[in-house]
């Protein structure tokens, strides 16, 4: 066995092999490279999750106008009827009459406004007829007046003037007042505002009045005062 010379011992301890590969794994770990600047590592960290980003805002945009849109077969909803005419009338006359055929009620006037929110008219220079069910004529007059639909309620606004005509015995009554409110099927006639009653030659002046036909009564609001006459005997 030849023993090793000295050139090949020197080339062993120099880490230098025999086929002429240089041996550096004593050389020690390589270097490391420098860190990246923090804005560049936050747009790679974006750029990473930026497709999922959009997809979120994507599936939250859809979801709000689902949300937001409309139903398609949902009825729209109706707004409320406002408070105008839908109808007017000049130089009118509008009669009621009852399941019999019979005349019940019959206004006139320069001028009507039919309202349909609440069903009533609204007449300039009001002349009203109310035929009760014994055939009584009631005549109303006003400057302005307000009627429900079928006119068994008016409101007589403005030199107010009711007349009731003579009834068998009973002489004919009259109501005049700045307000006037008539009642056809219970044959009243109200006011808040102060009243004059005429009946024959006695007058009575109240601040207010409840006057029921059918009861014959009436109730007198606040101060007031009468004048009566009693009638003569045979007249």
């Amino acid at each position: 066995m030849a023993l090793p010379d000295a050139a090949d011992a020197e080339a062993e301890e120099a880490g230098i092999e025999d086929d002429g590969i240089v041996d550096l794994s004593f050389a020690g770990p390589e270097p490391i490279a420098p860190a990246a600047p923090w804005h560049a590592r936050y747009l790679d960290l974006v750029s990473a999750y930026l497709p999922l980003l959009m997809m979120a805002m994507l599936a939250a945009g859809t979801w709000w106008l689902v949300r937001t849109a409309p139903a398609v077969d949902a009825p729209a909803p109706t707004a409320p009827p406002r408070h105008e005419a839908d109808y007017v009338m000049t130089h009118f006359v509008v009669q009621r009459f009852a399941s019999d055929g019979t005349l019940r009620t019959q206004i006139e006037g320069d001028t009507l406004r039919h309202y349909p929110d609440n069903d009533t008219l609204e007449i300039d220079a009001a002349r009203i007829r109310a035929i009760a069910d014994n055939g009584a004529v009631t005549l109303a007059t006003a400057r302005r007046a307000i009627a429900n639909g079928d006119g068994s309620e008016v409101q007589l606004l403005g030199d107010a003037h009711i007349t009731r005509p003579t009834v068998d015995n009973e002489r004919a009554i009259e109501f005049r007042s700045e307000f006037l409110q008539a009642f056809r099927n219970i044959e009243q006639v109200r006011s808040h505002l102060p009243v004059v009653v005429t009946q024959g030659a006695s007058v009575v002046r109240a601040e207010g009045m409840n006057y029921d036909n059918l009861a014959r009564i009436v109730d007198l609001k606040g101060r007031s005062s009468a004048t009566f006459f009693a009638p003569r005997k045979g007249s």
